[in-house]
């Protein structure tokens, strides 16, 4: 009886022990099976995304160039970072919502161009980018600069221009030492800001259609500047420190509220294009018509234009002068 019983329990035994062995293999099949699945559609998936973007890849002057237009990419990939290799993003009409915070292992980027996109903000990731020279975020959403951006030493070339609430700017960025080009145009700044104003090698500035109300009197510490367009503000007058801007060679001021044209701006002999075009100024000044050229080819409301308004209020006013000038006493003796 005992021997029966004992080979009961071992043949139980024998069924346990191997029943918990499939158990524990099925479940070491199951579990690396799973990984390896989901492993392996995330691998090819990765894959398939880099073969996408690689046929986006473009040499061009030695750069290698990301070039992605009119295509739905409203999130970059995180694989994106194995092509960390990349000299210029060229990213337009994406529908783009977000710079990716990666945009640190991006260390040889010179050119970052996303403009017309969906962009709300610049991540302060942004700073860590020493050789960035363009960063170009033109019709986007952008309604804050990070000071951060200041930390991009070598910028030459900024462009924000059309993120519409877009109205300050952080006093850090006067840091920007190489920075030429700005373009803040059709945003809403009610003032040009102070840290623009300091910008050592500022050559182009444009802040057409915005809200601005005056210039800064202290302009003239802009010395590198030489093109500015002012089109579309809701300037009343300019200051006389505007004379003293020697590099100044270009300056558009059409569809303004200017009443008036500072006298010193007649000796600005470095203006080759001033446009004054649709401002109600005080005096109507029409110049002299001539045979060989046309309204457009005389810059009717140019250079020429300018000195002509200043030359005629100067005329008007000794007129107004001589007009109302106190009559010299006679001489009481002769009328003895």
């Amino acid at each position: 009886m005992v021997g029966v019983v004992s080979s009961v329990k071992a043949l139980w035994e024998t069924r346990i022990r191997r029943l918990q062995e499939d158990e524990d293999e099925q479940r070491r099949k199951s579990t690396r099976g799973g990984a390896t699945g989901r492993l392996g559609v995330g691998v090819w998936e990765d894959r398939a995304v880099l073969a996408r973007l690689r046929k986006k890849l473009q040499t061009e002057d030695g750069r290698l160039v990301l070039r992605i237009e009119q295509e739905e990419w409203k999130m970059l990939p995180d694989c994106l970072v194995q092509l960390s290799q990349v000299h210029e993003w060229q990213i337009h009409r994406t529908g783009l919502q977000k710079i990716p915070h990666c945009i640190t292992s991006f260390q040889n980027l010179l050119v970052l161009d996303l403009s017309r996109n969906g962009v709300t903000e610049i991540p302060k990731q942004i700073g860590k980018l020493p050789q960035l020279r363009e960063l170009l975020l033109s019709c986007n959403r952008i309604q804050f600069v990070p000071e951060e951006l200041s930390c991009c030493e070598s910028l030459e070339r900024l462009e924000l221009a059309m993120n519409r609430d877009l109205d300050q700017l952080p006093d850090q960025l006067r840091n920007l030492k190489k920075l030429q080009h700005l373009d803040l145009s059709m945003n809403d700044f009610p003032a040009v800001p102070d840290c623009v104003v300091a910008l050592p090698a500022l050559q182009w500035l444009d802040m057409g259609g915005n809200g601005l109300r005056r210039l800064p009197e202290d302009i003239h510490r802009m010395e590198t500047l030489h093109t500015l367009w002012l089109q579309r503000n809701r300037l009343e007058k300019l200051p006389e420190n505007i004379s003293r801007m020697k590099s100044l060679d270009t300056l558009v001021l059409s569809c303004n509220l200017l009443t008036d044209i500072p006298p010193l701006m007649e000796d600005m002999s470095n203006l080759r294009f001033v446009n004054f075009r649709d401002n109600p100024l005080s005096l109507d000044v029409t110049l002299p018509c001539t045979e060989t050229k046309d309204e457009d080819d005389r810059e009717m409301f140019g250079r020429e234009f300018m000195q002509t308004y200043i030359r005629e209020a100067r005329k008007r006013a000794s007129a107004v002068l001589h007009m109302h000038r106190v009559p010299q006493p006679t001489d009481d003796s002769s009328n003895k």
